[in-house]
Formats: C-alpha cells, structure tokens, sequence
C-alpha cells in the first residue's frame, strides 16, 4: 500500500512539463508498480528455502518451489508469494520424485494401494512388466495365474494390460504406475510352454499383441531369458518384437540371458538386436553373478560402451545390494518347466529325472545359468517365501540349514521343497560381489531399481520374507553410497533416479524439477536418510524422506503416510500415435 501512495503523489504533483516527464517514467514503471500494488500470487503449496536438486546432474540451488494442481508452476525466489499449504524445507534436498525402472508391485498393489515401502524412499513411478506382464492374458492363461496365487489372493478383472493398468489406477494408489509388455507374454498366449520356435504365422500374432499393447502406452518390450518360457525365445524373436517396439519409440529392456559365465555373449545378444532395429535397449539389475564370474563385469561394461560410442543407445538399471532373488526352480535346469509348472512338478516327482536334475543341478553348462553353483554353496541359498503353512517354519533359513533339518542333500531337499510346496519358492542368491557393484553404481548411463514389490509391514506381507531391496533400495543408495563411501556425488545419484529414467523411458514431463512439469516431489535429508531392512529382518522401512507429492498431492508428511492414493498410469510415447 504504501508503494501505491508513492505512485499517486508521483503522477498528481508538480506542473503541466513535469507531469509530461513523469508520463514516461511511468509507462516504463507501470508493470512493477501494478504488480506492487496486486494481492500476493497463491498456490496450491509452496515448498521454501530448499536445496532444489532438479534431476539434471547440475549443482542444486536453494529456492522455493510452487505447485498448482498437478503441475510445478513456479521455481526460484517466490518472495510474497503464499501457498495455501507451507513446507519450510530448509537444510532438505527437494528432488523430482524417484523412478523405480524395475518394479515388482504388480501384486502388492492390489493388496494394498498405498505402496508403502517404496513411496517411504521417495519413489513416486512403480516401472513393471520383466518377462511377463500382467496383460494380456487369455483363459488358460487365466487359470494358470489364479492357480499360482501365492498369500495375496484376488480376483483377475482385467484381460489387457491397459485394463490392469487402469485397474490400479480406479483402485487406489499412491504412486504411478507404468508397465512394459512382457515378451513371453505374447508367447505364451500365442504358443504356451513349448520349446520351439514360433512359426511366421504366429510370429506376427505375436508382433499384433506387442503393436496393440505399445498403442496403449506400454514403455516397449521387455523379456527375461533366463525364465521359461522366455527362454525357449531365439534372437530373432525377440528382434522382431523389439522392432515394434521401435516403431511406437519404446524400449527393449532385457533380464539379460546370462548374468555368469555368459554374461559378454549376453550383453552381445542385446547390443544386436538394438542395432538391428534402432531401439533403445536397457540391461535389466547388471551384475556379474557368481564368483568365478566377477572380473567378466568389466568386459560387459566395455561392450556397452563401445555400442554407446557407435550411437547405439544402451543403458541399464541396478539394485543396491551384492544378492539377487528369484525362484529355487531357478538352480535347476530350463528343460525341468517345459510345458509350464505343473509338467515341472511331475517331473520334479519322478525318481529318475530327479537324479538326473540333481546330477544337472552340479554341473557346469553351457546351456544355461546354473544359479545353483553360482552361488557357491547351499549356504547361500536363502529360502523367503513359501505358500504352505507347513513350510513357512523354514523362511529365512539357507538351503544348506534346511537340508541337515530334513536329513537329505540340498539338491534333493530343492526339489522336494519345490513339490511340496507347490510353488517355485521364493529365495535370495548370494551371488555377486560389493566392488562390481560400487562400479555399476557409478557409470553414468546406469539407473536404479528393486526388483522386488512394494509392500506394507503389516498383514498378509509379513507372512514371507522379501528381498530387503524391497525397502531399501533407493535410501541404500543415497546413504550408503552417496553419503557415506561417497561413490557418486548426490546431484548424480539424483540425475540417475530421476531425469536419466524419465529421458530413457521417453516420458511426458516427468523426472525434472521444471515448471509445467507433473508435481511428483520429494524432500528427504541427505543426512539422516537411512535403509534399515536387513536379509534376517526386512520388513522395515527406511527413513530420512520427509515428504512426497505425486501428482501434486501430498503421499508422505512427516514421514509418514497421508493414506492419499493419487497415482496414475503413464504411458509410453507410443499411446495412441498409431504406429
């Protein structure tokens, strides 16, 4: 007010010259002084003071942050600005909401929307789809998926994969969601489990259900070729599947087929079918797996490296942890899944196959990825997650531990725990090494991931172990490898997060903190932002991140859920382009 008293002394005082003169000054000065005189701007919430981190890799800047709706509107000092809703983050990193490119909460969420473990460190996009996804499905398919229902028990409602995305979305969640389409998804609904190739008519049946599921907005293709019956895929296979990936500018994202003895040959494999369709391909949770296997990192990393140098755009994804986890079904020959699950059983039940596995089970190949010996003993084979109550007593022992309780050796105890509890049993392989992982961290073209689910600690979760990646991934990351062994400094950690996914993924103003992009935000203290879970006590969240807002709205406050559930799906970049 007292601005505008000014103003007006100025234009009414003096004599006829200079109020000519002052005409001037005041055309030049009417903007800055109207603005003066205007009620402060409101926004919806403004965060003050904080160290914005904007997922480029540039150096932060303290500044305010505004957000209207969904959307950043305004960044810098915001002066009088005021927000219906006022964070102080002073001394905080303010960030653009962490993206987790290799989510497993395909079935967490429908037990429980909220996705609690992940959005507690941050991460505001949930990227799922490895090898299988959830759509679209066809009525054996059906059948099989409710019959392998493990504790989370539900009805299917959907048949595509835009239906189960959409499916989460009408649900309830807290975080986005986004999915690839899995490649052995098409060829298991096309060809089911059988080993062979599909013929040309098939092939294009495939490619026809890969072209409708990149229309509606899946990120690209991606397979997992050490799984049946993705195994049983050929390049050539997956090259064509890859290439309609392509044509809607998506991704080819790999579960490489190798992560031991194979790993280079693997890497090759995937560098060939970018080349020979101009997709971006991405190396899902990179590792040397197995001992013997380590000093094969490097070579793998040259490998990508010179693809990267001939324009070939590859780039991959790690969890933060030297141990992986899949099925105990994994330590025992592809041949043994033949045909689907239930055929593995009775073979699993058949006294001279047994041997025959067991014997295979010890054996180096050079047919498949033997995770058996690639951990180096049963001592580090950790059983997680079992479905029978009877067997629940043995979560969280090793193979080797179990094996002396039940008096038979490991090989015959796996495959006796496999039939018995009708299930692939859960189990975390260890298997990698603390270096190579400090170097996959650091590359500059390499993301982060869980691979695991995004679960609650309460209720039907705490009925099996999972991974301790589940809740601890991303805060790992920050605390253990930025703060403290100070691998990566934080506005990189943050770029590989946020802006190197987004840019990957090729997604609609998302991963930077920018005005007009999507308001997914979080604020955390890089000093006191911490993992907790452990292999023997996972369940356990992580702490440091004190608020996040998805969509604009606000999911964690104070640490702790708001119970808000605004996720959406995002889509790809081919979503309706129509090829």
């Amino acid at each position: 007010m007292a601005a505008c008293s000014v103003f007006q002394r100025i234009v009414y005082s003096g004599g006829e010259m200079e109020r000519h003169m002052m005409k001037r000054l005041v055309l030049v000065g009417l903007l800055t002084m109207l603005t003066a005189c205007a009620a402060p701007v409101e926004y919806d919430v403004v965060l003050r003071g904080g160290t914005l981190y904007d997922g480029s890799g540039a150096a932060p800047v303290v500044g305010d942050l505004a957000i209207d709706g969904d959307t950043i509107v305004a960044i810098g000092d915001l002066g009088r600005a005021e927000g219906r809703t006022e964070l102080d983050v002073r001394g905080h990193a303010v960030a653009p909401g962490f993206i987790n490119m290799l989510s497993w909460a395909v079935v967490s969420l429908i037990e429980d929307g909220d996705s609690q473990s992940d959005i507690r460190q941050g991460v505001t996009l949930e990227v799922m789809g490895e090898g299988n996804s959830m759509g679209p499905l066809n009525e054996a398919m059906e059948e099989e998926a409710i019959k392998r229902q493990g504790d989370i028990k539900f009805d299917i409602e959907w048949t595509s994969l835009d239906e189960y995305l959409r499916f989460l979305e009408n649900r309830g969640i807290s975080t986005n969601v986004a999915s690839f389409i899995g490649a052995a998804t098409p060829r298991e609904y096309v060809i089911g489990y059988d080993d062979r190739d599909p013929t040309p008519e098939e092939l294009e049946e495939m490619r026809a259900i890969v072209r409708t599921a990149m229309a509606d907005g899946a990120m690209g293709v991606a397979s997992a070729l050490i799984y049946p019956p993705g195994s049983f895929a050929e390049a050539d296979e997956l090259t064509a599947l890859a290439e309609v990936a392509a044509e809607y500018d998506g991704m080819y994202i790999s579960h490489i087929r190798g992560e031991g003895a194979h790993l280079v040959d693997a890497v090759d494999e995937l560098i060939d079918v970018a080349r020979d369709t101009g997709v971006r391909a991405e190396i899902y949770h990179f590792k040397a797996s197995g001992r013997a296997n380590w000093p094969l990192f490097d070579r793998a990393v040259g490998a990508v490296e010179r693809a990267r140098a001939d324009g070939i755009e590859i780039t991959a994804d790690v969890y933060t942890y030297p141990a992986g986890a899949t099925g105990l079904n994994a330590s025992m020959p592809p041949w043994v899944q033949e045909g689907g699950f239930d055929r593995s059983l009775e073979r699993l039940a058949d006294p001279e196959l047994r041997k025959r596995i067991a014997r295979e089970m010890l054996e180096e190949s050079d047919d498949w990825e033997n995770m058996y010996l690639g951990a180096g003993s049963p001592e580090n084979i950790l059983l997680v997650g079992f479905n029978t109550p009877e067997l629940k007593p043995y979560t969280g022992k090793s193979l080797a531990e179990v094996a002396v309780m039940r008096g038979t050796s490991p090989e015959v105890t796996a495959m006796d725990l496999i039939v018995e509890d009708g299930s692939r049993v859960d189990t975390i392989y260890f298997s990698q090494s603390e270096e190579v992982l400090k170097r996959a961290v650091a590359l500059p073209w390499v993301s982060f991931c869980s691979d695991e689910a995004s679960p609650t600690a309460a209720g039907v979760f705490l009925e099996s172990n999972a991974h301790p990646r589940a809740y601890g991934s991303f805060a790992r990351l920050l605390a253990k490898y930025v703060r403290d062994e100070k691998v990566i400094p934080l506005e990189e950690a943050i770029r590989k997060l946020t802006g190197l996914p987004a840019a990957n993924l090729k997604l609609d103003r998302r991963g930077l903190l920018r005005e007009g992009y999507f308001a997914d935000v979080v604020v955390f203290d890089p000093e006191t932002i911490q993992d907790h879970a452990t292999f023997v006590e996972p369940h356990q969240y992580a702490t440091g991140v004190e608020s996040v807002f998805v969509n604009g709205v606000q999911v964690i406050k104070d640490g702790e859920h708001t119970g808000a559930t605004p996720g959406r799906v995002v889509r790809g970049p081919g979503w309706n382009t129509g090829g």
